[in-house]
């Protein structure tokens, strides 16, 4: 099957895309005033001019935009950005600065950042403890600020997603000739560059409503987010995260009573190891993914995944559940999508994007195992989809009963 949609509609003219020049009064109008003169480069030949902020002065990676307006500091170490140059399409971005309490991942995920106005001075939130131009420089992430995301934001909808170079003001042909040699994303395993190193295990958190006996999950993690282990936790679930590429039969040696297959960047055909393990796991005990872990579910039912002219990142995409009828608000970050067409009988689609018609959910008929693309844990985002936790977790009783 080919992408519902396909709005790539042509090669681009190589060159200079123009901007505003420092003096001409639009970079002395932005909120960091002092910075060196840069440029992204696409592979394309594109530039975008702009002022590098921070000690890292170079970043590299698939350029990609986001249309949330808040939770950037939740989307910059959200290990699903792994290998990404994220284009935040929002006007002004930090004001109300950053603390460690919503970080998704130990460090900065994301290759780098571009901002039309990154906001320093007047940080007054209760919680801020760094601004966010001096936490991306404490992370060492390479960005670029004073630049026209409205015309790269465009760029990337009309010619797709394209790798891209952050560096400085050199020949156009090299900087050209850097964006090339990124590695692209179709064919590449980077859940692997992202994964836990070695299993650790957490005890569940249950809220108060929360009833039952504490259950043992196994996890798969490609990349995965804290606000999905809180989830879980808060489920009454105690959980033990392996790395990646674990097999079925190490984790199944210690008797869990589910499995969840975590978000995280990259091609899903290239985790040909995680779909093993799907394979021979399922049917023994109930199954859950999220994102990148919908896709390789997708593909342990022997489906095909695609990727997308230039994904789903934000956090307003209107999700149909085919069941009920009902429209969710959801937070969303993929490249790629599964193929509803060649999925085999026994496995349904659940939910549809109502912008684009791509798959956002699937269930097997004979089998306690289901995914979703999109993020019920949000962070950020909307909670419409939490829920999604509570019926995991009603599947495992259900099985275990």
């Amino acid at each position: 099957m080919n992408p519902p949609y396909n709005n790539v509609l042509e090669q681009p003219t190589a060159g200079y895309l123009a901007v505003d020049a420092p003096g001409s009064g639009f970079f002395e109008s932005l909120s960091v005033a002092k910075g060196r003169k840069a440029a992204l480069t696409l592979d394309d030949g594109t530039v975008f001019e702009g002022l590098s902020v921070g000690k890292a002065s170079e970043a590299e990676g698939e350029v990609i935009f986001i249309t949330a307006m808040s939770g950037y500091q939740e989307v910059l170490t959200d290990p699903s950005y792994h290998g990404q140059i994220v284009v935040f399409t929002t006007a002004h971005v930090g004001n109300y600065g950053t603390n460690p309490r919503v970080d998704q991942a130990a460090a900065v995920q994301a290759a780098g950042a571009i901002f039309h106005e990154l906001w320093q001075p007047g940080v007054t939130h209760w919680l801020n403890e760094k601004t966010l131009p001096d936490y991306m420089d404490f992370n060492g992430l390479g960005c670029l600020t004073g630049v026209d995301t409205r015309a790269l934001t465009l760029h990337i909808r009309t010619y797709g997603a394209r790798n891209g170079w952050i560096g400085p003001m050199i020949d156009p042909e090299a900087a050209k000739a850097r964006a090339l040699k990124v590695i692209p994303m179709t064919g590449r395993d980077l859940a692997l560059e992202v994964t836990c190193q070695a299993r650790y295990q957490l005890e569940a958190r249950p809220l108060p409503e929360v009833t039952g006996r504490p259950m043992k999950v196994a996890v798969l993690d490609f990349g995965i987010k804290n606000a999905i282990l809180d989830n879980l936790r808060a489920q009454n679930l105690n959980l033990t995260v392996w790395p990646a590429n674990t097999g079925a039969d190490d984790f199944m040696a210690e008797k869990p009573e589910g499995l969840f297959l975590a978000n995280g960047p990259g091609d899903p055909e290239a985790c040909d190891y995680a779909v093993k393990a799907v394979k021979a796991t399922l049917g023994k005990i109930p199954i859950f993914g999220i994102c990148l872990g919908h896709q390789i579910m997708g593909l342990a039912a022997g489906g095909r995944t695609y990727k997308l002219p230039f994904g789903h990142h934000g956090l307003n995409h209107p999700v149909k559940d085919s069941k009920t009828g009902r429209i969710w608000l959801t937070s969303q970050n993929h490249g790629f999508c599964v193929d509803p067409d060649s999925l085999p009988a026994n496995v349904t689609p659940t939910h549809m994007n109502l912008n684009d018609d791509t798959l956002e959910g699937l269930e097997w008929r004979d089998l306690p195992a289901f995914s979703v693309q999109f993020h019920p844990e949000a962070s950020p985002g909307p909670h419409d989809a939490h829920g999604l936790f509570k019926r995991f977790r009603a599947l495992l009783e259900a099985f275990h009963a």
